[in-house]
């Protein structure tokens, strides 16, 4: 059973920056992609970034490109996201999830974690 849990979020004030970390357990494949999303009150789930776990590849929306990297420590099965020049638009819940590659629909995403809140002040 894939299990995934989320940390890092926080309060933080525009132009700050916060680490989002997700620790991935019973996962049998080494090929699969690890995505972040996240969902603000009142907006649809957005995909954020992810990364293949076959190749490292990575993909960002065009919104967050250059400001957040997301990475991978294979040996502590965990997945970052690194976030800079936080914007009041990034408060959202972030979730990281599995799926088949990077370019699947998030649909196609089976395995969630819990959510982790990143609110961003003005």
């Amino acid at each position: 059973q894939v299990q995934l849990v989320e940390s890092g979020g926080g309060l933080v004030q525009s132009g700050g920056s916060l680490k989002l970390s997700c620790v991935a357990s019973g996962i049998t494949s080494d090929d699969y992609a690890i995505g972040w999303f996240r969902q603000a009150p009142g907006k649809e789930r957005e995909g954020v970034s992810c990364i293949s776990t076959l190749d490292d590849r990575t993909l960002y929306v065009d919104s967050v490109k250059g400001r957040f990297t997301i990475s991978r420590d294979k040996a502590k099965n965990t997945v970052h996201l690194q976030m800079n020049s936080l914007k009041p638009e990034d408060t959202a819940v972030y979730y990281c999830a599995t799926g088949p590659t990077c370019i699947a629909a998030a649909s196609d995403f089976g395995s969630w974690g819990q959510g982790t809140q990143v609110t961003v002040s003005s």
